[in-house]
């Protein structure tokens, strides 16, 4: 008499599990086409800038120039303080902007390296990304245990990389380098598992949307800074 009924709730879990992986599949899906969107946005632009100089001139020649490299930072922080009470189409028009803006400010780096160096250093940092990317949604370990370490070390990465650049020491900028890639690695690990989980499958569009693009946000910045960090090895001067 029972068994009847314990095969319909068997089903009706199965569906359920079945339901809700497909919709994590798709918010995931939704996370990465923003990023990889954004990371197209910022190499259109900083390909524009580096290759007009009535535009890089102006910019790279001047105080601007501080403008630029900092305007980023203002948009992170801008994001922090604002990811709660900001509707999903303000956050994603302000994602887009701050990809267009971090293309300005990484426009300098097509004037400084060459072409070659900096698509391998792109694969690179692609692949690494990808790898550690698919560790954090896979492990069944829980990588919150890392992040106070993970928040230390990046603010202190911060703050080397702001006193080198009065300083210009190689070997503080060479050590930077290599903590920093550490970093970002963990950081990646860390937000792609804090995705996974942050997903709830009775969220309502507005939630899902914003959720996409906060998470799009974290993986975006943990690539763009591996990738710069990366070219310090790898890059070759013009």
């Amino acid at each position: 008499m029972n068994t009847p009924n314990l095969g319909y709730r068997m089903g009706t879990g199965a569906r359920t599990g079945a339901v809700y992986d497909e919709g994590l599949r798709q918010h995931l899906l939704r996370v990465y086409n923003y990023m990889g969107l954004g990371l197209v946005v910022t190499g259109l632009v900083a390909l524009l800038v580096s290759s007009t100089p009535a535009l890089y001139v102006p910019i790279f020649s001047s105080p601007l120039k501080w403008v630029v490299m900092l305007a980023p930072l203002a948009f992170v922080l801008l994001f922090s303080f604002k990811m709660q009470t900001m509707s999903a189409a303000s956050a994603q028009a302000m994602f887009w902007a701050f990809c267009a803006v971090m293309g300005l400010s990484l426009a300098s780096v097509f004037l400084v390296f060459t072409g070659t160096s900096i698509a391998r250093t792109f694969f690179i940092a692609a692949t690494m990304f990808g790898a550690t990317s698919l560790y954090g949604y896979t492990t069944r370990r829980d990588l919150t245990q890392f992040s106070s370490f993970l928040i230390m070390g990046l603010i202190g990465v911060v703050i080397a990389s702001i006193v080198n650049i009065f300083l210009g020491s190689t070997a503080l900028q060479f050590a930077i380098s290599v903590i920093g890639i550490a970093v970002f690695i963990g950081l990646t690990a860390w937000d792609t598992q804090t995705i996974k989980e942050q997903y709830a499958e009775n969220f309502d569009a507005e939630s899902r949307q914003k959720l996409a693009v906060f998470g799009a946000f974290s993986l975006y910045l943990n690539f763009i800074n591996i990738f710069q960090l990366l070219l310090n090895f790898t890059g070759e001067r013009e």
